[in-house]
């Protein structure tokens, strides 16, 4: 089944741009019927790999600048990159990565790098997302990296989102807390401020200690960012009533240096889960769904039909 999962890739692949990623001011919809993708259920890391796959060969063409993401599922759409430049299908590309853990991995795989210095417009950019809700706004910054990750993307042209289902929720805020990235000085004063924000009311605010790259306490330090800040997790137990709000209120409190909330910024969502791969535009968050065993079960039929015209002649 996991060698149909690899065939599902690489006819998606084929397909590129023109025939799945959502046209400007179109949303796309076609639904095919919703059958198991398969009988053992792929691991997360698969279907991690899947759409960081898909998303660097739909999105991605020769000559562009691209926004390098940070996380797990960034990770596989980096090594994309790296495979399609070194086989020589992908050339002058130049990318910006949005950590120092991306930037390691982009320069091992021979991809060329720049920085918003010299690009300040960038074609696509391709990164994760620690929860995504049904409006596509996003919760980022899990792994630390929200304030390069916010600067790169919102430079992008086209911003994609790469999940697998287990990061769909019904709203923003149960689910994962908030990283506010927020300068260290004086830095619990900038904490009660947030946790006074009535568009924050009920949240937990709890100073992330260890590793920035996560939001466990895992060491007695507080943690800082590559950009020598603090973060700052917000806890709720129920859902954000208005996401752009908030993030709003966020952004204008003296202290706070950005969020982790991106709200209106998404291009398209693609997610893989068990029953296919979805790819999810803002306009009317229509889906395109493939299904791998619907999709070999095309093209077993394709070649029947082609067998059977030949014999005929």
């Amino acid at each position: 089944m996991k060698t149909i999962a690899a065939a599902l890739t690489t006819l998606l692949s084929s397909q590129h741009v023109a025939g799945f990623a959502p046209a400007a001011g179109v949303s796309r919809s076609r639904s095919i019927s919703s059958l198991r993708m398969a009988e053992t259920a792929l691991s997360q890391d698969e279907l991690k790999k899947m759409v960081g796959y898909k998303s660097v060969d739909d999105y991605v063409e020769s000559g562009m600048v691209v926004g390098l993401g940070t996380g797990s599922t960034a990770y596989f759409a980096v090594e994309r990159l790296g495979q399609k430049l070194k086989d020589g299908e992908l050339k002058d590309i130049v990318a910006i990565p949005t950590s120092v853990r991306t930037k390691e991995q982009a320069e091992s795989l021979g991809i060329p790098l720049v920085t918003l210095d010299t690009h300040s417009k960038l074609d696509v950019a391709i990164d994760g997302a620690d929860e995504v809700d049904p409006d596509l706004n996003l919760v980022k910054g899990g792994g630390g990296a929200l304030l390069r990750e916010k600067m790169v993307e919102l430079a992008a042209d086209t911003f994609i989102v790469i999940v697998d289902e287990s990061k769909l929720c019904d709203g923003l805020g149960p689910g994962f807390p908030i990283p506010v990235e927020i300068t260290p000085f004086c830095h619990e004063h900038t904490i009660r401020v947030i946790s006074d924000l009535p568009s924050c009311a009920g949240c937990k605010p709890v100073l992330r200690m260890g590793s920035s790259s996560n939001n466990k306490c895992d060491g007695d330090e507080i943690a800082v960012t590559d950009n020598g800040n603090y973060i700052v997790d917000l806890h709720f137990t129920g859902n954000i009533k208005n996401v752009p709000k908030m993030a709003a209120d966020l952004k204008r409190v003296c202290g706070v240096v950005d969020h982790g909330i991106f709200s209106g910024m998404t291009s398209a969502v693609i997610c893989a889960g068990n029953e296919g791969v979805t790819v999810t535009t803002p306009q009317k968050k229509d889906k395109i769904i493939f299904n791998v065993v619907v999709a070999s079960a095309v093209a077993t039929s394709i070649a029947l039909i082609a067998t059977a015209i030949s014999r005929r002649r």
